[in-house]
């Protein structure tokens, strides 16, 4: 399979996962919706298995991933580690189709979610983005909305319905989830966009998680944070991961170690395509690698 992107009418960069293409809005607003329904809880689905299959990438002439395969286990935080420039984001944007978004890109190779690839004509592209959720490395909760109506932004987005009853334990809910309930529920009518840095990066999980995904792309969501405001935010990971299956992109090597059960180390050596060096398991990766390029990397020597 290649694909060739195109533009998109929303932003590319600083956006949550929103539907890219036409989609029929579901209008949740109070007064048309029906009363009565399940509690959201009752419908947060199990996490899925993520999986990569000789996955290589272009930006027009430019190729940038090369061959990438790799299984992203259900229920467990893999992490993708390697130097700047080595195609560790644009493969986290493969997997929930943002890449065909920018213009000249193209990629081959095979995404499935569950074995459904994800690429496929069958999948509509909002079913895509509701399963794959996406956190960036910049806080980026809409300004205009109270914290509130964050939470419930993506809703009309993918045409997830939620009934009037159902709206406020979908806050709390979500917000409980995202660790950031005791600190703002006396505070939810008030602009998202006054919380502080961890806080906004939490209310943006918080969003993610509304619409149900069952695996969440995290983009070095700590690289913006303080350290106490990047402690919040890893004890959320580790746990969501019962819930969800989590990939995430960082930097920091220590991050990696703390919240992963599974690390793959990208490289790209000499303006070549990036590729995986090494994958498995954390602690196999950072106690005992079998490339040294990857004890090299781990260990600050090179990167």
């Amino acid at each position: 399979m290649t694909i060739a992107g195109g533009r998109s009418a929303f932003p590319e960069d600083d956006t949550d996962t929103v539907a890219l293409e036409p989609i029929d809005v579901v209008d949740t607003d109070p007064d048309d919706e029906p009363a009565g329904g399940p509690t959201p809880a009752a419908d947060v689905p199990p996490p899925a298995e993520l999986a990569a299959e000789n996955v290589s990438a272009w930006f027009g002439s430019h190729k940038v991933l090369e061959r990438v395969s790799l299984v992203m286990p259900a229920g467990g935080v893999t992490a993708l580690i390697g130097p700047s420039g080595c195609g560790k984001s644009t493969f986290l944007r493969i997997l929930n189709r943002m890449h065909e978004t920018a213009p000249t890109a193209a990629l081959a190779g095979e995404v499935r979610l569950d074995g459904q690839d994800i690429y496929s004509q069958d999948l509509r592209l909002t079913e895509t983005r509701r399963a794959i959720g996406m956190v960036f490395q910049k806080p980026n909760p809409f300004p205009a909305m109270s914290v509130y109506d964050n939470v419930i932004a993506g809703l009309k987005l993918t045409g997830k319905k939620v009934p009037r009853s159902g709206k406020d334990a979908l806050v709390e809910e979500c917000l409980n989830r995202a660790g950031l309930w005791k600190e703002v529920r006396d505070r939810l009518k008030q602009p998202g966009s006054a919380l502080s840095g961890g806080q906004q990066q939490r209310l943006c999980i918080a969003r993610s998680l509304a619409v149900r995904p069952r695996v969440l792309l995290m983009d070095e969501p700590c690289s913006a944070l303080d350290p106490t405001s990047t402690r919040i935010v890893e004890q959320t990971i580790t746990e969501l991961a019962t819930e969800l299956t989590i990939v995430i992109v960082t930097h920091n090597m220590q991050q990696a170690a703390r919240v992963s059960h599974k690390c793959a180390f990208f490289l790209a050596e000499d303006r070549a395509p990036g590729f995986i060096v090494e994958q498995g398991e954390t602690t196999q990766i950072f106690g005992h690698p079998n490339d040294p390029r990857t004890e090299d990397y781990v260990n600050g020597r090179f990167g």
